[in-house]
């Protein structure tokens, strides 16, 4: 049943986009036409997913869920795009596709990116279906921003540029990932749970645990398989990491290191649910693919 739990989120936030994204005619057509290539090309969905799956074991309505869902996925397919650019990972192949600046030109990729993060800000104050609460919907709003600004997304993101070259300690890789990878991933956890406004506050701080661990798990996965992987299956340039000299877990700890940190981490998120049951039974399928996927 999670699988199907799985395929259904994908497929309910797949058609939530399309309809919250500008018609690629829409004027002006080329930008509009970025946006949704950018984000409806492909991907894995993991953060909407994390959404709908936390929303679901919390009581939320699946409706309440679709605009978090949306906000969370414009929010990481814009950090993809501006990832991507020659200023930054010069990365030729996004979910095995050219990348935003590749077919598009990299000025209307910048906008791309600039224009989804304010998307996602749209639809999260504006959603009808949404919890009605107003000073919930702030919140929210206010999850959505740190994670997304310079003390959480692009403050890591930041931290990686200014440590490529150089050596980090185990602490300062994880406070890079834990703002680079790890903040997005955590808020969207918060905002599934915050579409329940009746939750209680010893789920919540439960489920905030569990986002900690995963999005630290997600990160080492990710830089895991930069080495083992191959092109084809990653839909990314294997081994970019390395080409740019970037510090990563496999380079601090090695392959079976990396592993197993991966692995502790799992068994902490697994931890922390332990109280709350059945419901949570897909985060915890969550959790497991995290550190198991191959791409």
């Amino acid at each position: 049943m999670t699988a199907e739990s799985i395929k259904h989120y994908q497929d309910r936030v797949n058609r939530a986009l399309d309809r919250r994204l500008p018609a690629a005619d829409l004027h002006p057509s080329d930008l509009h036409q970025a946006m949704r290539y950018a984000v409806l090309g492909g991907g894995k969905r993991i953060r909407p997913i994390l959404v709908y799956a936390t929303g679901a074991a919390v009581g939320a309505a699946l409706e309440a869920l679709d605009a978090p869902a949306c906000a969370v996925e414009c929010i990481h397919a814009y950090s993809l795009i501006h990832d991507d650019l020659p200023a930054m990972d010069n990365d030729d192949l996004r979910h095995g596709q050219p990348t935003c600046h590749k077919v598009f030109g990299e000025a209307l990729a910048i906008l791309t990116g600039d224009a989804l993060q304010a998307q996602a800000f749209q639809v999260l104050s504006q959603d009808a279906a949404m919890v009605a609460d107003p000073a919930l919907r702030v919140q929210m709003l206010g999850v959505l921003a740190q994670a997304a600004g310079s003390r959480g997304m692009v403050g890591g993101q930041a931290i990686d540029l200014a440590a490529v070259g150089r050596e980090l300690s185990l602490a300062e890789l994880e406070n890079m990932h834990v703002h680079k990878t790890g903040a997005l991933i955590r808020a969207s956890v918060l905002l599934g749970a915050l579409s329940q406004p009746a939750i209680e506050p010893g789920v919540f701080d439960r489920l905030d645990r569990y986002a900690k661990y995963i999005g630290l798990a997600f990160q080492i996965r990710d830089d895991i398989l930069d080495v083992v992987g191959d092109t084809a299956t990653l839909g990314k340039s294997q081994g970019s990491d390395r080409v740019l000299d970037k510090p990563t877990y496999p380079a601090l700890l090695g392959l079976e290191g990396a592993r197993e940190h991966a692995r502790v981490l799992y068994e902490e998120a697994l931890t922390s649910l332990e109280p709350l049951g059945p419901a949570t039974d897909t985060l915890r399928w969550i959790a497991t693919y995290i550190v198991e996927r191959a791409y």
